[in-house]
């Protein structure tokens, strides 16, 4: 990891929940190379659909004294216990959570559990661990926010508005790790991230759905008018933030996390269309924006998030490398040169091997 600045880390033992996601493995991918932190990280990861332990597979087999996997659902408090003792937990980087709006209308339920419940053992396991737990730190969304008009950024002092059982579950969540800051004195630090891409996103999202769908020929579905902004964050930039405030920043504290590129939906997809045409055109010679189709919009669409990151900016010094042009191409040309790994994503050959290592 190439930090903006160079962080020493306090503990040893670091357990990271979710670390078979997205946004996770590629946060175990950083650190785990980085000469800062020598200690060992211990993954926990219920593996659902969005885990993936192939993620890792080159991390593991090289690192097997310093990388741990630990299948264990973080709504097991009994299991997390297990974890926090056997290895000595003296640090928290808290990435799980059922993250896909899209789902948590269908079933809320699943990210009732395991955003607030999840989140409330784990908050107790580490409070259990007495003045040998160095800090909490919790990933959150920009979406507790709710939703912008044309003009503004959310701030840190900006009131919650969730508008989706997602982002309420994440704002549910954010006040229970401020809950037990104030009320217990557990080390705890919070940060609300724009929109994350990059390589390992599981294809339910924006930008993987597109490129793959493109790909393939398929339609390129866009809500509404394509015009709902987010403001869009390299994921690896994302991880270089989290390590800065976990190592620098104070307890208490919530910081945001932004891009500086905000993007309408719908210029994101035609952009994805013609990085594709250029890099591998499509059989029949036509351009990719004539897949593009509009679908009716989702129940409660926030119309723009945009993050102001002074805080983060001028307190520790963290500022995005990866503009979101380059990011956005690095990003299509990582899918196109992971055949395997689509593949196994599309096929749900990861999920089978999964069952076969750990059970269902």
């Amino acid at each position: 990891m190439k930090t903006n600045k160079e962080h020493k880390s306090p503990f040893r033992n670091l357990l990271v929940t979710g670390g078979c996601g997205f946004i996770g493995s590629n946060f175990i991918r950083c650190l785990i190379k980085n000469n800062d932190f020598s200690g060992r990280i211990i993954n926990v990861d219920k593996l659902t659909y969005a885990g993936n332990p192939e993620n890792l597979s080159d991390i593991a087999a090289a690192f097997p004294s310093r990388y741990i996997f630990q299948k264990v659902d973080i709504c097991d408090a009994a299991g997390l216990e297990d974890v926090f003792s056997r290895y000595d937990i003296d640090a928290v980087c808290h990435f799980a959570a059922e993250s896909h709006v899209d789902r948590s209308i269908k079933t809320p339920g699943d990210f009732i559990q395991t955003n607030i419940v999840g989140t409330f053992n784990l908050l107790e396991c580490a409070k259990a661990r007495g003045d040998k737990f160095k800090i909490f730190h919790h990933v959150s969304t920009d979406e507790v926010y709710g939703s912008l008009g044309a003009d503004g950024l959310f701030r840190e002092d900006t009131p919650y508005h969730p508008n989706s059982p997602y982002s309420a579950s994440k704002a549910a969540s954010d006040h229970l790790v401020r809950a037990y800051y104030k009320t217990f004195g557990l080390p705890a630090t919070i940060s609300n991230c724009s929109n994350n891409y990059g390589p390992y996103q599981f294809p339910e999202k924006l930008i993987p759905l597109i490129v793959l769908n493109a790909l393939e020929g398929k339609q390129l579905p866009v809500y509404g008018d394509g015009k709902n902004v987010r403001d869009w964050l390299y994921v690896e930039d994302h991880c270089e933030a989290i390590w800065t405030i976990m190592t620098s920043g104070k307890s208490g504290e919530t910081y945001n996390v932004g891009g500086k590129a905000e993007m309408e939906n719908i210029i994101i997809v035609q952009m994805i269309c013609d990085i594709l045409d250029e890099i591998q055109p499509a059989k029949d010679g036509k351009p990719r924006r004539g897949l593009i189709t509009f679908v009716k919009d989702r129940p409660g669409h926030d119309r723009r998030y945009a993050i102001d990151f002074t805080k983060l900016n001028k307190e520790l010094g963290w500022s995005p490398r990866e503009s979101f042009k380059s990011g956005l191409r690095k990003t299509v040309e990582w899918y196109l040169n992971q055949k395997k790994w689509v593949e196994n994503i599309k096929t749900g050959a990861y999920q089978a091997w999964i069952t076969e290592q750990y059970g269902s």
